[in-house]
């Protein structure tokens, strides 16, 4: 009968009713061996760390590739000055006022950047809320950091042939032109055009 009594009262036997017994339980193991449980808790958690910080850096490289690597410019001035000093507008008549040229300027988007920065925010997020253990955890990371560069790389060839076909030689003074956004940002600047 004893026998029975202490098969029953081993942790593996105890009752969901009895949560308190079964946490002081573990709570005196962990005091009986602190050092054996700090040992065993550094291991996991090294690669989930060391994927953190690959992530960030990650980012952060990706964001500066994507701001020096998004960077373009153009400019056309319709019409012009005859040898005589006149000048001519884009249909090659005579004109008394200077025509406007136009400067296009590619610039990154704030908005790329704010999309780094909500995936890393997310990556991390996922791992504290549904990572269930240290092989889930590294695939959320490992993901967040793929899409990171995926955005980034995807953002500057989107917007630079996006740049680049913008037809600015049909510009005549006037209208509008279709920007990349939100993969780039795009100055227009129309000026007088500098005669002699």
């Amino acid at each position: 009968m004893y026998e029975r009594l202490v098969d029953n009262l081993r942790p593996s036997r105890l009752p969901e009713e009895m949560p308190l017994l079964a946490d002081r339980r573990i709570h005196m193991s962990l005091l009986v061996q602190p050092d054996l449980v700090q040992e065993a808790g550094r291991v996991p958690a090294q690669p989930v760390v060391t994927r953190i910080r690959r992530l960030v850096v990650v980012a952060a490289l990706a964001a500066f590739v994507y701001g020096v690597a998004n960077v373009a410019g153009k400019g056309y001035c319709p019409g012009g000055v005859n040898t005589d000093g006149t000048m001519t507008d884009a249909a090659g008549n005579a004109t008394d006022v200077a025509p406007s040229c136009v400067a296009l300027t590619l610039q990154p988007s704030a908005f790329i950047y704010i999309g780094i920065f909500a995936i890393v925010i997310g990556a991390l997020t996922l791992v504290t809320r549904r990572a269930a253990n240290v092989p889930a955890a590294l695939r959320y990371l490992d993901r967040g950091a793929a899409a990171v560069v995926i955005l980034a790389v995807a953002s500057v060839i989107i917007s630079q042939i996006w740049f680049g076909l913008i037809p600015i030689s049909d510009w005549d003074g006037g209208g509008t032109f279709l920007y990349p956004f939100p993969f780039g940002s795009v100055d227009l600047e129309i000026t007088p055009m500098n005669t002699p």
